[in-house]
């Protein structure tokens, strides 16, 4: 923790294909996994919990950014929160990058100090995009970690999909050491 009386968060921010249920044990073994002494929270999106319905769960993605992005404005002015750390996965990375490019956008620079790590585990979102927002959020982008798997599947399929554009989650290491954030 950060301070007498602050406590610090954990938010899970769960993936495409996935239901409110598993979404929470996700969470809870994930807080479990790292002894978190914090709390964790989970930032849910509605996904249809299907294969078939990519295009449905990147449209209910998009349009939950605003509800994380409030979620998270409501965490930076809470005095009783301490450090803000976020762990996103597949199409959640989506809807966390946008969050956050929308605060830094209204707080500017100072909600930078509240955010610990920013894990983006398997990033599904297409590399214009992520390189757009990375360079919007300036010097906040250190605070960022992607996650990477050569030849996963899903996203070459999601790659496909979208027209051949590359997803994060399997681009080259050098395309995102460029950009100033940590991979793995």
């Amino acid at each position: 923790s950060t301070g007498i009386g602050r406590r610090d968060v954990l938010i899970y921010v769960h993936g495409f294909n996935q239901n409110f249920e598993t979404a929470v044990l996700d969470a809870a073994r994930l807080s479990d996994g790292l002894k978190f002494s914090g709390a964790t929270m989970l930032f849910s999106w509605p996904s249809k919990n299907s294969m078939l319905n990519y295009i449905y769960d990147r449209e209910s993605a998009l349009w939950s950014r605003d509800a994380m992005e409030e979620m998270l404005d409501q965490l930076v002015r809470e005095p009783s929160v301490g450090t803000i750390h976020i762990v996103a996965h597949s199409m959640g990375t989506m809807v966390t990058v946008e969050a956050l490019r929308q605060l830094y956008d209204r707080r500017g620079a100072s909600m930078s100090g509240r955010f610990g790590a920013v894990i983006l585990a398997s990033p599904d979102i297409d590399m214009d995009s992520f390189t757009s927002s990375v360079a919007r959020l300036g010097g906040f982008s250190r605070n960022i970690t992607v996650l990477t798997v050569a030849g996963d599947r899903a996203l070459g399929t999601m790659r496909d999909m979208a027209g051949g554009v590359t997803r994060v989650g399997i681009a080259e290491k050098e395309q995102l050491d460029r950009l100033g954030v940590r991979v793995i």
